[in-house]
């Protein structure tokens, strides 16, 4: 267990959490119709599934849209939807994975190109970043379920690898292979979880300054608004005071 460590949520900004709505719900049905297409469509037997209804609930996404989700996969005809994953360089040489589930490459990868070429960035070949990147498990809880120490000791005794705590949540972070395993004891010990996925953690992060940081954010938030796009991972870090600076 490497303790609590420094590294903060490199996910994106959380002014990005605060998207559209409707484009949000978009992004979480197509996950849960995945999820439920590639194993059985009861999330008490599918983790994937089961990790993406507990993201729906905790965005207050109805029932009867969940319901609708899982539906989708089990009935004949609807979207194929094609896992993608896209990398490369933002502004001040950030590295960037981009994930998407989409049901037409061509579209995906266009729009994904046009970001990056129009916000400072450039997209790389397959493997052109990720190698500089950890694949792991995170488990995310609300801040309010604990204090960090108590957290802590739950997910040293569930099998974490590392745990970073802040003021709005605690990140809880494990091997890949040991994710849902981990989740299970952490569910036992703290309840259900914020999210459970598979993340990039990078290896090593690039310090913003105000501008740099910007330019970023602005093709952070392209990237976000494309309805295919389900997650940004990037290797960059901005202080306290740079976010303040930018409002």
């Amino acid at each position: 267990m490497a303790g609590h460590s420094k590294f903060k949520n490199i996910m994106h900004r959380k002014g990005a959490q605060d998207k559209k709505r409707s484009s949000m719900f978009s992004k979480l049905s197509r996950e849960i119709t995945v999820a439920a297409k590639m194993g059985l469509p009861d999330p008490n037997m599918n983790p994937r599934l089961r990790a993406a209804v507990n993201a729906a609930k905790a965005q207050s996404m109805p029932k009867d849209n969940i319901q609708r989700a899982i539906d989708k996969a089990t009935q004949g005809g609807g979207d194929d939807y094609e896992e993608i994953r896209y990398e490369g360089y933002g502004p001040a040489g950030v590295a960037l994975i981009v994930e998407a589930l989409t049901d037409n490459r061509n579209r995906t990868a266009t729009n994904v190109r046009t970001a990056f070429s129009k916000n400072g960035g450039n997209l790389g070949a397959s493997g052109a970043v990720s190698h500089g990147f950890d694949r792991l498990g995170l488990i995310t809880y609300p801040a309010k379920v604990g204090d960090p120490d108590t957290v802590f000791e739950a997910a040293l005794e569930a099998g974490a690898e590392d745990v970073t705590s802040s003021e709005e949540e605690h990140e809880i972070w494990t091997a890949m292979d040991a994710l849902h395993e981990v989740a299970k004891a952490l569910e036992a010990a703290l309840g259900e979880a914020e999210s459970v996925k598979l993340a990039f953690r990078p290896q090593t992060t690039v310090e913003l300054e105000a501008d740099a940081a910007q330019q970023l954010f602005k093709l952070i938030d392209v990237l976000d608004d494309d309805d295919d796009v389900q997650t940004v991972w990037g290797n960059y870090e901005v202080s306290d005071a740079v976010m303040e600076k930018l409002g």
